[in-house]
């Protein structure tokens, strides 16, 4: 497989609806690029969640996720599933994150994701983030809109086991759920894995980039 291999990465942003979000969709991403790049700046914005349980969760959470990462999260108390309601108020969340950012990279939902909060998201990272490298992360859920992603991320040797342990760890409200055990994280992990030719692997789909040939 070809890879394409980005250029210096300073500071990147995240947009999420929920809390455990950005855990699912791109954990082990975010262990691998807090690792790797010493001071990694990270401004993350989560739409729902302030004031409940599930923003302790999240914030211990992303602490975890992103190790020794200069991390600014905000965490917003939209109410679950009623984001289209409060369209205005989360563009300019949206809008606010991106004007006090200087991420070179943006980590936002997919556009078919079936939950309409992610699709309010997906939609306002396009019309905020223009000029920026925008990966779209999936969310493992009971609802049939697992995407067709074309980039791919093998993760190292650990980190979809660590990520699954970390999950598990950090967000004991959602062990309810049927589908939120291990063997689900890394069976989609091992999947994408297998469509890279690597053990395990993240998966995103990109809208648009532009790729320089030949040097800078």
């Amino acid at each position: 497989m070809i890879g394409l291999h980005t250029g210096a990465v300073t500071e990147i942003a995240l947009l999420a609806a929920h809390c455990d979000d950005l855990a699912i969709g791109l954990g082990g991403t975010l262990l691998t690029l807090s690792e790797s790049i010493p001071g990694l700046r990270i401004r993350a914005l989560v739409l729902a969640g302030a004031g409940t349980e599930r923003e302790a969760e999240e914030r211990f959470a992303l602490e975890s996720f992103c190790p020794g990462a200069d991390l600014d999260l905000r965490i917003l108390d939209v109410p679950d599933g009623y984001a289209p309601a409060h369209w205005e108020r989360v563009k300019n969340a949206v809008g606010t994150l991106r004007r006090g950012s200087a991420a070179q990279l943006v980590f936002a939902p997919q556009r078919g994701d079936a939950h309409q909060d992610h699709r309010l998201l997906a939609e306002l990272a396009s019309t905020e983030f223009r000029d920026h490298l925008l990966l779209r992360y999936e969310i493992l859920k009971w609802e049939s809109d697992t995407p067709q992603p074309a980039v791919f991320h093998p993760l190292p040797a650990g980190c979809a086991e660590r990520k699954a342990a970390l999950l598990l760890k950090h967000y004991p409200s959602q062990h309810h759920r049927d589908w939120f055990d291990e063997e689900s994280f890394l069976a989609l992990a091992r999947l994408r894995g297998v469509q890279c030719r690597a053990r395990y692997a993240e998966a995103f789909l990109l809208d648009k980039a532009s790729i320089t040939f030949g040097g800078r």
